[in-house]
C-alpha cells in the first residue's frame, strides 16, 4: 500500500488523473449546489431517487468540459520531455490548472443563481444579450452580496483546488533514470498517444464511430422532464458547445402578433372535442436510414420512360395499396433533423433542433399526445444506446421506453448480429420489433429508426450474392437488403392480433447517394417517400400534392380522429383542401417553400429564385420575374410567418400546447 501511494505522489501521469479527478468532483459538488439552491422552484416533484442517475449521467458532461477546458494542462503534464518535471514548470502547470477551475467554479454557481431568471443554463447566448449593458459589474456585485452563501461555497470549492492539487514529486530521490533522452521521448510519446486517445474519446462522450459528440440535447436521455436536463449540464460544457452558435434573433417579420398568427400557427386542432369518438388504432412508424425517393421503383413510374425498377420491391408493392403523395419532402439533410420533423413535428431551420442551444426546451410530439389517451409508446433504434441523441430526444418527447441495443443484446444473449459499425443488422432488428410489438397492451404506438442502409454500406455476409452492388452506388445493395428486412418484418406482423387494428407510416430521414439527374438539384436533395398504410384499405392512393415529414404527426392524429389541441409545424394531409399543402425546409442559408407547383426560394431578406419543380425538374428556368407580385409576396409572407413562429417560440420556449 505504502509502494502504491507512493507511485501515485511521485508518478506524473498518476498525478495528472488524480487532479482531473478532482476537478470532476468539483464540477459534482457544483451540481449539488445547483440543485440545492433550485429545488424548491423549479424541481418540486422530482423523484430523489431518481437523483444518483441524474448526477451519474453529469459526469459525463463534466468529463467533457473538464478535458476541454483543462486541455493547455494536459498538453503541458503530457508532452515527452524531462523538463516537464522541473519545479518552475510544475509550479506554472499548477497554477494554470487552479485558475482554470477556478473560473469554471465560478460559472458553475454563478448559474445557480442566474438560473432562477432564465430557467436554463446559460450559453454563449448570454454575451449577445448583455453587450449593450454598462451595468453588469453592478448586477454582479448586487447578486454576490444576496447570495453570500454561493460565494462562500465558491471559495471554500477553490480552496480546495489548491489544497488538493497533486504535483509529482521531483525531489533527488524520485527522480528519472538516467535512460537516454531518446528511449526517454520514445517511451513518453506511447503514453501521449495512449492519453490523446483517451482525451479525445472523453470529450466526445463516448467512444465509437457511432458516438456523435455530445451536446446539450443528450442531457435528456437521463431525465423525465426538459427542465431537469440543467442538473445534468454544466454551464462550461453549455458555453463550450454554444461557441459559433448564433442565437435565434427575432426578425421582426411581423409586429403585430395578431398578424402572424392570422398568417401562421403551430397551434393545431382537427373539430370539435366532442364531434367523434378517436379511432384507437396502434400506430407503427418506420423512419429508414437514407431511403431517397430516387430508390423507390414505384415512386418513379415516369422515368427511363416508365422502365426504371429501382431497388425496393417489396416496398413498390406496399405503396400500391398505401396513401403516397406526389410531391414529399424531408425537412433536413441528416438523420438528426429526422425524429423532431417525423415524430415532433419540428422542421429543422438553420441548424438541426439537437444542437441548437434550446434542445433542453419542453416539447411534445405524437407520443406525448398519445400517452394521455393510454397508448403505450416506444422508440427503437438498433444502435448502441445513447447514439446520435436519439435517446434523449424520444425521453424528452415523450416516448415511455427505449429500446436499443442493449436491450436487443439482452433479449438475444451470446448473438452476432451486431453489423460492426452501427448496430444490429436491420433484418434481426426488424424482427426484434415486430416481436417486441406483439408483447405491448394495446393501443400501442412504436417508431424505429433503421441502421444498415449505412456507409460502410455492408450487408450480412449470407447476402454477399443475393444483394450485390448495382447501379452505380454501393448503397443500393443496402436498400435491397433493407427492403427485405421489411418484408420479412410484415410477414410476421400480418399474422399477429393487432396487425389489423394498425397504421403503418414509412418513411426516410433524409437522402443520400443520390445518382439520377433528376434528383441532383435543390428540390431532389429533399425528396424522401412518405407513405400511409392501413390493412383494411382505409388509407389508399396516389395524391397529386405536397407533404413534408412535418406532416406525418398531424396525418397520423387526423386518422386516429383526435380532437383536441396540440402543437405541430405540419399539416394534417387527410385534410382534402389539397392546394393549401406545403413543405418548407432551410438549405444552404435559404429558406425553400414548396406550394402549389412552385419551389420559392426565400434568402430571410427577399427571394431569389422560383421554379416550377414539376415541369422544370431541372431548376433551368427562374420565374421570379414572371409571377406576379402579389402572389410572390403571399408566399414571402408565408414563409415569415413559419419562421418567425419558429423562432419566438423556440427562444421562449413555448412549443408545446400547454405553453400557451
Amino acid at each position: 500500500m505504502k509502494r502504491l501511494f507512493e507511485c501515485l505522489r511521485s508518478n506524473l501521469y498518476a498525478t495528472t488523473a488524480l487532479n482531473i479527478v478532482l476537478a470532476m468532483l468539483v464540477y459534482s459538488l457544483c451540481r449539488l449546489e445547483f440543485y440545492l439552491i433550485n429545488a424548491a422552484d423549479f424541481f418540486p416533484d422530482l423523484d430523489t431517487a431518481t437523483l444518483p442517475t441524474i448526477f451519474a449521467g453529469g459526469l459525463k458532461f463534466d468529463l467533457s468540459a473538464v478535458l476541454y477546458t483543462n486541455i493547455l494542462y494536459l498538453l503541458l503534464m503530457l508532452i515527452p520531455f524531462r523538463f516537464r518535471q522541473n519545479h518552475a514548470y510544475q509550479r506554472v502547470a499548477k497554477w494554470i490548472f487552479i485558475i482554470v477551475n477556478s473560473l469554471a467554479v465560478i460559472v458553475n454557481l454563478s448559474d445557480s443563481i442566474y438560473f432562477k431568471f432564465t430557467s436554463r443554463r446559460t450559453t454563449m447566448s448570454f454575451f449577445s444579450e448583455f453587450q449593450n449593458d454598462n451595468n453588469l459589474g453592478g448586477i454582479v456585485a448586487d447578486g454576490a452580496l444576496n447570495y453570500w452563501y454561493v460565494v462562500l461555497t465558491g471559495v471554500i470549492l477553490i480552496t480546495a483546488l489548491v489544497l488538493l492539487y497533486r504535483k509529482p514529486s521531483v525531489s533527488s530521490a524520485h527522480k528519472p533514470s538516467k535512460t537516454s533522452n531518446l528511449a526517454y521521448c520514445l517511451r513518453n510519446s506511447i503514453a501521449l498517444i495512449a492519453a490523446v486517445f483517451l482525451i479525445v474519446n472523453g470529450m466526445r462522450g463516448g467512444f465509437g464511430s457511432f458516438v456523435r459528440p455530445i451536446t446539450l440535447s443528450n442531457a435528456n436521455q437521463y431525465v423525465s422532464k426538459p427542465l431537469e436536463a440543467s442538473i445534468v449540464l454544466n454551464t462550461p460544457f453549455c458555453l463550450l458547445r454554444t461557441i459559433g452558435k448564433h442565437p435565434y434573433k427575432d426578425p421582426h417579420y411581423f409586429d403585430d402578433k395578431q398578424e402572424l398568427e392570422s398568417i401562421y400557427t403551430p397551434l393545431r386542432q382537427q373539430g370539435d372535442v366532442q364531434s367523434e369518438p378517436m379511432n384507437k388504432k396502434n400506430v407503427v412508424i418506420f423512419i429508414l436510414e437514407s431511403f431517397s425517393k430516387e430508390f423507390v421503383g414505384e415512386l418513379n413510374r415516369d422515368l427511363d420512360n416508365g422502365s426504371y425498377r429501382g431497388y425496393t420491391p417489396f416496398l413498390d408493392s406496399l405503396i400500391r395499396h398505401s396513401l403516397t403523395f406526389e410531391y414529399t419532402f424531408a425537412n433536413g439533410r441528416k438523420s438528426i433533423d429526422a425524429m423532431p420533423s417525423v415524430l415532433s413535428s419540428i422542421p429543422r431551420f438553420y441548424e438541426p433542433y439537437f444542437l441548437t442551444s434550446y434542445s433542453n426546451n419542453r416539447v411534445s410530439g405524437i407520443a406525448d399526445v398519445l400517452n394521455d389517451e393510454g397508448y403505450y409508446t416506444a422508440f427503437f433504434h438498433g444502435a448502441p444506446n445513447g447514439s446520435m441523441g436519439f435517446e434523449a430526444f424520444a425521453n424528452v418527447s415523450g416516448f415511455q421506453d427505449y429500446y436499443g441495443k442493449t436491450e436487443y443484446d439482452n433479449a438475444h444473449p451470446g448473438n452476432d448480429d451486431y453489423d460492426g459499425h452501427w448496430g444490429i443488422w436491420d433484418e434481426e432488428f426488424f424482427q426484434f420489433y415486430g416481436h417486441t410489438l406483439s408483447t405491448f397492451r394495446e393501443p400501442f404506438m412504436a417508431a424505429l429508426f433503421s441502421v444498415s442502409s449505412h456507409h460502410p454500406f455492408h450487408v450480412p455476409a449470407r447476402y454477399a450474392d443475393t444483394f450485390v452492388e448495382e447501379g452505380g452506388h454501393p448503397l443500393h445493395k443496402c436498400i435491397r437488403y433493407t427492403d427485405n428486412a421489411l418484408r420479412l418484418f410484415f410477414d410476421y406482423a400480418r399474422r399477429q392480433p393487432w396487425y389489423d387494428n394498425t397504421l403503418f407510416v414509412i418513411t426516410a430521414d433524409h437522402t443520400n447517394a443520390l445518382t439520377r439527374k433528376e434528383y441532383l438539384t435543390d428540390a431532389g436533395y429533399f425528396k424522401v417517400p412518405i407513405i400511409f398504410f392501413t390493412p383494411d384499405g382505409s388509407l389508399s392512393g396516389r395524391v397529386p400534392a405536397i407533404a413534408s415529414q412535418a406532416d406525418i404527426m398531424p396525418t397520423v392524429l387526423g386518422h386516429l380522429n383526435y380532437r383536441k389541441p396540440y402543437f405541430a409545424y405540419g399539416n394534417n394531409l387527410l385534410d382534402t383542401a389539397y392546394a393549401r399543402h406545403y413543405a418548407i425546409n432551410h438549405y444552404d442559408q435559404t429558406f425553400q417553400l414548396f406550394r402549389d407547383s412552385l419551389l420559392i426560394q426565400f434568402d430571410g431578406d427577399k427571394t431569389t429564385a422560383i421554379y416550377n419543380f414539376v415541369t422544370d425538374v431541372p431548376q433551368r428556368d427562374n420565374l421570379l420575374s414572371s409571377i406576379p407580385a402579389e402572389r410572390r409576396l403571399d408566399y414571402e409572407r408565408l414563409i415569415k410567418a413559419v419562421v418567425q413562429q419558429y423562432i419566438d417560440r423556440m427562444t421562449a420556449n413555448r412549443m408545446t400546447i400547454d405553453a400557451e
